[in-house]
């Protein structure tokens, strides 16, 4: 990886914020610090991914309200799911 360590690190705690992982936040967070990152590029990295986060749950709130009826099984690439478990 071509990425320093520092900057790896950011991406990851602003990854965990929008992957809503709370031990991941807490490992990259530690791990930024000790990487050399400050307390104010940790909270960048935090609201960007707040940031992110809000824009992806809104497209998909909208796409979700424009579903009139449930997409059957098998439409698409629906059919292998997402892992999710379901």
């Amino acid at each position: 990886m071509k990425l320093d360590n520092r900057i790896a690190e950011l991406i990851a705690v602003g990854a965990s914020i929008t992957a809503n992982c709370q031990p991941c936040l807490q490992y990259h967070v530690k791990k930024a610090l000790e990487s050399g990152a400050n307390e104010q590029e940790i909270a960048d990295a935090i609201e960007i991914g707040r940031m992110v986060r809000k824009g992806a749950s809104s497209k998909m709130d909208k796409f979700a309200a424009g579903l009139n009826e449930v997409v059957p099984v098998g439409a698409g690439e629906a059919e292998e799911g997402c892992g999710c478990g379901s």
